[in-house]
């Protein structure tokens, strides 16, 4: 018997009456049918068990009790947010209790003087924007699942975002945790001031951890002044080695934009199928960048003279914050029309030296062309964050051989690029093994202990990173 196993001949039931001595019984679902949706996230490829049963909290205490409860019978608990995750990170396993946080979701501060907000992990990404807005306050990071996904989720997964480049990500906004350990006792990490040292950073720690030491129950988020509207320019190339070029050349002339966004000519017709956007798809690379500053049109002109010295074809700056927001639209719809392609989209997310951007895009498109698929790209250009897109038919064996195959090639380039596998999604179940090819035996060893500390009967989120 594996450290996390129980007996489960009469577990499953006694586990259920133990969970209700103290949660309300809506909180406990037990239904296979009901259970079983929440088994997944968004990623392919990535294996799912079937969980004993699924608990919803509504409070601090009821975390407790469930771990409390998830130690005694040595039962493994799969911590979710809104499963919009894309590494299989939120993935069930057999036997487990899934701890659902989606109905802990009070935002229950928001300080203007000390620009912070106090949250619960189920807040969804965009409500928590528009609420510190009506403050003259802004929360930056914003994954392009921010109308879905939660707090919580981003915070178990470090993600980022396509104001990444100017504002940092969601590491860089998290302050203080609490936070409920295996063995149901609750933790305070980090402060409320704008600064703090004392002892280790436990908070970084906890973030990007993918639930797999503990369970965020609150969090304390840095909060910045409200920036004017953004203005965008689009960049049209004729390859995608000069596109590349001109982020180069931006992010080197001492530019700062909010956005710096990058789709490659499948992105874009792609885009222009399902939603009809009217961008041009005569383009090899679609360059969009972005600037919040109190003259942006200046800002435009500054960056769409430096694209058009790497060889942009056609450089437009948009005419007025609608404008601005169309261009936004398409790209953050880019992700959902590359599903559209195929059915179904493998989506890496590779992060490379921005110096080495072009080489990653170039080496991409020779795999696709390598593996007879349709691979679409969508960068964070301004961070070097690629998103390379991996479109094809689940339901052809061959098909889907080949794209577990180039998904596995494009994640070597990264590295060898000296790149990452992962600047936003999280390693979860997909990228178990290239995370110990990325740090190594010594990291991993290291990376275990730590594990071993908080979690030592290995009952949080088993089966993940390592």
């Amino acid at each position: 018997m594996s450290r996390i196993e129980a007996p489960r001949d009469e577990a499953t039931g006694n586990l259920v009456d133990r969970l209700l001595a103290g949660l309300p019984a809506e909180a406990v679902l037990t239904d296979p049918d009901v259970t079983a949706s929440y088994a997944n996230d968004m990623a392919s490829f990535c294996p799912a068990g079937a969980p004993a049963v699924v608990v919803l909290p509504r409070k601090v205490e009821e975390v407790q009790h469930v771990m409390r409860i998830a130690t005694e019978l040595r039962v493994p608990v799969v911590p979710q947010g809104a499963r919009t995750g894309l590494s299989g990170g939120a993935n069930a396993s057999d036997g487990c209790i899934v701890l659902s946080l989606t109905k802990m979701d009070r935002i229950l501060e928001i300080n203007p003087v000390d620009r912070i907000a106090v949250v619960e992990p189920g807040v969804i990404n965009a409500t928590l924007s528009r609420a510190v807005g009506e403050h003259g306050l802004y929360y930056p990071p914003d994954p392009s699942s921010w109308e879905m996904c939660t707090i919580g989720g981003n915070i178990g997964t470090a993600s980022g975002g396509l104001c990444c480049v100017k504002y940092g990500v969601t590491a860089e906004y998290v302050l203080g945790l609490e936070v409920v350990l295996a063995d149901g006792r609750l933790m305070s990490t980090g402060r409320r001031t704008a600064k703090g040292v004392a002892g280790y950073d436990l908070t970084r720690l906890f973030v990007g951890s993918e639930g797999s030491l503990g369970i965020v129950v609150r969090a304390i988020l840095a909060l910045r002044p409200q920036p004017p509207q953004q203005l965008v320019l689009a960049a049209e190339f004729a390859s995608a080695a000069a596109a590349c070029d001109a982020v180069c050349r931006i992010m080197e002339g001492g530019h700062v934009p909010s956005l710096l966004e990058l789709m490659d000519r499948t992105t874009v017709k792609a885009v222009n199928d399902l939603a009809h956007m009217g961008l041009p798809e005569t383009t090899e690379a679609l360059l969009l960048a972005a600037f919040d500053t109190p003259d942006p049109a200046l800002d435009l002109a500054a960056v769409g003279a430096l694209c058009e010295a790497a060889g942009a074809t056609q450089v437009v700056p948009a005419d007025d914050f609608a404008e601005s927001e169309l261009l936004l639209q398409a790209r953050r719809l880019s992700l959902t029309a590359l599903e559209a392609v195929r059915g179904v989209t493998m989506i890496d997310d590779v992060c490379v030296p921005r110096s080495r951007l072009a080489e990653m895009l170039e080496g991409t498109e020779r795999i696709a062309e390598k593996y007879q698929l349709t691979i679409g790209v969508v960068a964070h250009a301004g961070d070097g964050n690629t998103h390379p897109t991996v479109c094809f038919d689940a339901a052809d064996p061959d098909e889907s051989r080949r794209a577990r195959e180039s998904f596995d090639e494009i994640m070597a380039l990264g590295l060898e690029l000296g790149g990452t596998i992962t600047g936003e999604h999280g390693v979860g179940v997909l990228k178990k093994e290239w995370l110990a090819r990325e740090i190594g035996p010594v990291g991993v060893e290291m990376q275990r202990g730590v594990k071993q500390v908080f979690d030592p009967l290995g009952i949080l989120n088993p089966g993940k990173l390592f």
